[in-house]
């Protein structure tokens, strides 16, 4: 400790508190690093969240003092990654998040025994508008959505009952497309009793109308044969642009496709007779015979009396005999009924524009050169093909060659695919590594560039006079002189320390030549016997 303490004042006071500086810069960073090495890994726990769940998740984590933080004004909440399906699975079980609304949970309550008729009714839409609106938003592209449903009851002494209607807002990302709006509305027709797709309006966050609940009937098919006819031209332009593309490469084709559809409903029936085609439906024959006799022309009483008709002379006599036959036979009818419906492909045109030839010449730049007639009647046959060409029908394909205003570029792979791929690193691992090298290289400089410096300034002190036997002045330093040309207290101080070790080096070699005389005589001639 006395050695210790006799080493602190020889570095004086300046120095001291340097080094203590010095620790208490190193112990502070390495804390530091210490800490946020040891952070844990921050992952998503839910996002666009209302104010009202983002509250009452929080409230939760806090309670279980779990760390977390917000993002994107409360909407986000990130927590450790370790902890995310547990949390996820503990919030569920009690209701979290309930999705920006009330759901059937609202009938959770024990206090439903007093509860009226209108405040049951009341519960029982808010609760139904709740779920949908939960529903709806488990549709991609969908943020947000409010429902308003309109279920009237029906009038005493009325025989029609009110239809019911619905109205919905959105918050989406990007747009929706038409097939997505049909969907909602006869998502939400479906879930209501007596509710009919034509009667849900839907309205964006920006105000603009996806879908008129007021719209007829015919204005709704009109829609649906317009959402058809765009449907069957975007998959026809894919399928004719995926099989031009393997010819002439990704990004080198343009392909325009217009159907002409014809949205007349027709219904047609025709009766057909078949005259060779008898068959009996039905026959009846009917036989009449009659006879009479003649009494000599003489009409009198005892002629006409029954018992005198015996007695009547033998005449000639008029005999009758009458046939009659009926035969009723069905004649073979054919009655076809056909109905043809709306939405049929009058005609087709297709307009294919694809890009030239691309070669690099001696100077690696790339020349433009036109595809030959060959080729693009080779990709006119397969776009024939692949639309069903009827030349009936009035079909058109134009196949036309011409250069595009930007030149292909060419597609570099990345080097480090393979062993990012090899090594199945994430994102969040890339950038953890990327944070740990950052530090590490920080660390460093701050011990090269800081420390080490401090450190060697702090231990580069002068020797006090216990030194044994080395000199003082030996990093060939030039003593100072003041401004009187006077040496400095320092400089006398040195050069007494040097002549006490000049004084004991020479006592203790005078002491080993009178210990050693004959190897002293020995060291003194070979030095003499040596050339100067």
């Amino acid at each position: 400790m006395q050695s210790l303490l006799g080493f602190l004042k020889g570095l004086g006071a300046a120095r001291v508190m340097a080094m203590i500086a010095v620790t208490v810069a190193l112990l502070g960073f390495f804390a530091f690093v210490i800490m946020r090495v040891s952070q844990p890994q921050m992952t998503t726990l839910y996002t666009d969240l209302s104010v009202e769940d983002s509250s009452s998740i929080i409230k939760e984590l806090e309670r279980q003092a779990i760390p977390f933080e917000m993002r994107n004004e409360g909407t986000t909440l990130m927590v450790p990654k370790d902890k995310v399906t547990r949390l996820r699975m503990k919030l569920a079980e009690g209701g979290l998040p309930k999705g920006g609304g009330v759901g059937y949970e609202i009938f959770d309550k024990s206090d439903a025994l007093g509860t009226t008729s209108f405040v049951q009714n009341i519960n029982h839409l808010r609760a139904l508008e709740g779920e949908l609106a939960r529903t709806i938003r488990a549709i991609d592209r969908i943020q947000q959505a409010r429902v308003h449903l309109v279920l009237p009851e029906r009038p005493l002494f009325s025989r029609e009952t009110p239809e019911p209607s619905a109205s919905i807002v959105l918050r989406v990302r990007g747009a929706l497309e038409p097939q997505q709006v049909r969907a909602i509305r006869h998502l939400v027709a479906s879930a209501v009793n007596g509710l009919k797709p034509q009667r849900v309006s839907i309205v964006d966050e920006g105000g603009q109308l996806l879908a008129d609940g007021s719209a007829s009937a015919n204005a709704a098919d009109g829609a649906a044969g317009d959402e058809r006819r765009t449907s069957f031209e975007k998959r026809m332009r894919n399928e004719i642009e995926g099989i031009v593309s393997s010819v002439v490469g990704s990004g080198r084709a343009r392909v325009q496709v217009t159907a002409d559809f014809d949205y007349n409903k027709i219904t047609q029936t025709s009766d057909k007779f078949d005259p060779e085609g008898r068959v009996l439906r039905s026959s009846q024959t009917r036989e009449e015979q009659s006879q009479t006799s003649a009494a000599d022309g003489q009409v009198t009483v005892n002629n006409e009396l029954p018992g005198n008709q015996g007695q009547a002379g033998t005449g000639p006599r008029d005999q009758s005999k009458k046939s009659e036959e009926t035969n009723n036979y069905e004649i073979s009818r054919i009655t076809k009924t056909e109905v043809t419906e709306a939405g049929r492909v009058n005609r087709l045109s297709v307009a294919v524009l694809v890009d030239g030839i691309y070669t690099k010449n001696e100077k690696g730049e790339l020349v433009y050169a036109e595809r030959p007639k060959e080729q693009l009647d080779r990709i006119a046959a397969l776009v024939r093909s692949a639309i069903g060409f009827d030349q009936k029908r009035g079909d058109q394909i134009e196949v036309v060659n011409l250069k595009f205003a930007e030149a292909p570029q060419v597609e570099k792979l990345p080097e480090q695919a393979g062993l990012l791929g090899m090594f199945q690193f994430t994102k969040d691992d890339i950038m953890n590594m990327i944070q740990l090298g950052v530090m590490l290289v920080l660390g460093l400089v701050v011990l090269f560039m800081v420390i080490r410096p401090l450190v060697k300034r702090v231990l580069a002190s002068d020797p006090g006079p216990e030194g044994p036997g080395l000199p003082a002045l030996t990093d060939g330093s030039v003593p100072q002189i003041g401004a009187d040309g006077q040496p400095q207290p320092s400089m006398i101080d040195i050069a007494q320390v040097q002549g006490q070790v000049h004084a004991q080096s020479v006592h203790r070699v005078g002491e080993l030549a009178d210990r050693n005389p004959n190897e002293t005589a020995a060291i003194v001639r070979q030095w003499l016997a040596e050339p100067a």
